[in-house]
């Protein structure tokens, strides 16, 4: 009798196994066709990198505006006569406080300053463009040669094709 309990309880717990792997093996199956899913979705935005334009390091930079024309002498000052501040925020909040207390003939020579880089960096910018089309102007002059070339042998391809 032991026996025949012994062998219900065998096929019992080889039914509850069965049952067992059988779901599992459906849950890896749906594992599978979800992360399949995963790989193939496509990314709605780009990353921060790529959509941002990349950066020509011979390209000139900026001016500054008289603002900060008139910081580059403030911040010489203000270390002469306070060496213990080290912080970068306490000396633009005191140039901001300076500026605001400027008045406008005060303010005249860092304005001037400040036109005069202005032109200085549009003549700069000038011939940084030209640089740039002539660059992409011998690119262009590259490819129109080869355009003329095969034109060329074309029309002799034509030339010999009519005589025959």
């Amino acid at each position: 009798m032991k026996d025949s309990k012994a062998r219900k309880g065998d096929s019992a717990v080889s039914k509850k196994e069965v049952k067992k792997a059988s779901k599992n093996e459906e849950k890896e199956v749906k594992r599978k066709k979800l992360t399949s899913v995963k790989v193939q979705k496509p990314n709605k935005r780009p990353n921060r990198k790529e959509r941002k334009a990349k950066k020509d390091p011979n390209q000139p930079k900026r001016p500054p505006t008289p603002f900060f024309v008139f910081l580059e002498e403030f911040r010489k000052t203000y270390k002469e006569e306070h060496p213990n501040v080290k912080g970068v925020a306490a000396v633009g909040k005191a140039g901001g406080d300076k500026w605001k207390g400027l008045t406008d003939a005060e303010k005249a020579p860092y304005i001037a300053k400040a036109s005069q880089r202005k032109i200085d960096y549009d003549k700069s910018m000038a011939a940084y463009k030209q640089k740039q089309d002539d660059e992409e102007g011998s690119a262009e002059e590259s490819d129109k040669s080869n355009l003329e070339i095969n034109d060329e042998e074309e029309s002799e391809d034509e030339e010999e094709d009519e005589d025959d």
